[in-house]
């Protein structure tokens, strides 16, 4: 699968909700792990904003990536975010859509704090 750089110099991100755990089962409550570092994964969900519109993303990144400041309503940078696209097939039906991953995320400034 190809990551697609994404280039978020021009947009505007910003804490929904506070990171988690990214879970790779459900049944069982395992934890997923970067396949390379053996890392564990966070989920961030971060309000995108670009060119007037809104866009609510969930982005996973590695929990070294991660600031201990990440509060909603914070403005964050997303160091190497890349997109990839995914398809997969679950009782019969396919069904795909887009997954989003960064380096690293980290807070501009504490939330309520922001100019």
């Amino acid at each position: 699968m190809v990551a697609i750089p994404v280039d978020v110099t021009a947009a505007m991100v910003m804490v929904a909700m506070p990171p988690v755990p990214k879970v790779k089962d459900k049944r069982t409550g395992e934890i997923a792990v970067d396949h390379e570092t053996g890392v564990p994964l966070v989920n961030v969900t971060v309000n995108f904003v670009f060119d007037g519109a809104v866009e609510l993303l969930t982005v996973a990144v590695p929990e070294t990536g991660i600031a201990d400041d990440l509060l909603p309503g914070a403005m964050v940078a997303m160091t190497g975010m890349v997109a990839r696209s995914w398809e997969m097939e679950f009782n019969g039906r396919k069904t795909h859509g887009v997954s989003f991953r960064a380096v690293a995320v980290t807070a501009l400034a504490p939330a309520g704090k922001q100019g």
